[in-house]
């Protein structure tokens, strides 16, 4: 399984983003998505997840109302959508997957990583 995040960028306070990542070598609608992020300086933190189906989502505290996450099973892809940002939000996010549980990911201990896209809010 790999995964390929992209999307990232540098946007202003207030603005939104929109961020992919797209599932190969694995069936997609098996696996339980998730988002995380680290700032520098900082360890992993997890940012959002969504089940297989796509019918549950959590998020951190500080990001929700403010970000969305979905899964598009068709074009095995999951998106982390990203409104009314702060300069708080700069680090570089993850996306992982894992089949088993979604546990592994609550826990930021996901079976399968994707490469880091660069976020930067400026004030």
């Amino acid at each position: 399984v790999q995964l390929q995040a992209s999307g990232g960028g540098t946007v202003q306070a207030g603005g939104s983003l929109r961020l992919s990542c797209v599932m190969s070598g694995g069936t997609f609608s098996n696996f339980h998505m998730g988002w995380f992020r680290q700032a520098p300086g900082k360890g992993r933190e997890f940012v959002a997840m969504i089940t297989r189906a796509g019918a549950s989502t959590r998020y951190q505290d500080s990001i929700k109302g403010r970000f969305t996450i979905s899964k598009d099973n068709g074009k095995n892809t999951s998106y982390l959508q990203m409104n009314n940002v702060e300069p708080a939000d700069t680090a570089v996010y993850y996306c992982a997957a894992d089949g088993d549980s979604v546990g592994n990911i609550l826990r930021t201990v996901p079976a399968y990583w994707g490469q880091g896209t660069q976020v930067t809010v400026s004030s």
